[in-house]
């Protein structure tokens, strides 16, 4: 057996940055969705596939064990989603960029969805500390007959903690495509006191932005979703921020502006709720995940 000397230095010394990848695919196979690839390097892996619906709805989690992102860490993340599977990921808690000595930390996350496939992409909040620089990137591709309803919620500082957001850099890239034509595409550049965060044609000083994007909709899911919002913000306890709905052909995108995730979770948990059955064929089945 060969042994292996460590230093001192490399003991005692933090590693610079963590590289750390995974690949995902999902299989359709008798009639089941399967993971039949998971392949990863570092702290980033998948719980087993959950069933809490049907065989061929696969609910898996991702995992990052380290809990935060530092400066200089490189999160991949490639999932595809083979003809006609159905797959749902989540996270178990929210993702968390630390503040940083200098370099940006990245995330890049590659989504493809096959012809006939399903890709429900229901993240938890990222959370960006104040000082932190981060480079986050989603791309999604669809074949013909694919379809997807995914969100992304991005929360600056940490409000509970007294945490202000007033120094970092954040470069969000968002793409989604079918058949190599581009459905939606947003960039956004997000700095610390910026003109962007204060001004009403920005973020009008609230600390919290969501989009939630859905294919394969009509205006009576539009309508539906639009009057959802009328009821939440005319409740008794109504929803805190700015909520609205637009129609793009067939991408339905929803925006909210807050100052919590818990309200931006559960108004697109809702819109989730109300559009599944008409879009994915099923009705909604929270993940046992989100109740822990």
């Amino acid at each position: 057996m060969q042994n292996t000397v460590l230093s001192r230095q490399s003991m005692t010394a933090p590693p610079k940055k963590w590289l750390a990848s995974l690949e995902l695919v999902f299989t359709a196979k008798n009639n089941k969705t399967v993971l039949s690839k998971n392949l990863h390097f570092g702290p980033l892996m998948v719980q087993k596939p959950f069933y809490p619906e049907s065989p061929q709805i696969c609910h898996v989690y991702l995992l990052h064990p380290p809990g935060g992102v530092v400066h200089g860490d490189q999160l991949k993340i490639d999932a595809r989603i083979q003809h006609s599977a159905h797959a749902l990921i989540t996270t178990p808690a929210a993702g968390k960029f630390y503040r940083s000595a200098g370099q940006f930390a990245s995330l890049t996350q590659t989504l493809h969805v096959e012809k006939s496939a399903f890709l429900e992409w229901l993240p938890q909040e990222t959370l960006l500390f104040n000082d932190s620089k981060v480079q986050l990137k989603t791309l999604i591709t669809l074949a013909k007959g694919a379809r997807f309803i995914g969100w992304e919620m991005l929360c600056l500082g940490r409000k509970a903690s007294a945490e202000p957001y007033v120094s970092g850099e954040c470069r969000q890239h968002f793409e989604l495509w079918r058949d190599d034509k581009p459905l939606f595409i947003e960039r956004c550049q997000i700095k610390g006191q910026s003109a962007m965060l204060k001004e009403q044609w920005g973020m009008a000083s609230w600390t919290l932005t969501a989009t939630l994007v859905a294919t394969n909709c009509s205006r009576d899911q539009l309508k539906a979703v639009q009057g959802l919002f009328e009821q939440l913000s005319s409740a008794e306890d109504p929803i805190k921020g700015h909520i609205s709905a637009t129609l793009k052909e067939d991408v339905l995108i929803c925006r909210f502006l807050g100052e919590q995730a818990e309200y931006a979770r559960a108004c697109f948990i809702q819109v989730w709720q109300l559009i599944r059955p008409a879009i994915m064929e099923q009705d909604a089945h929270i993940p046992r995940i989100w109740n822990t």
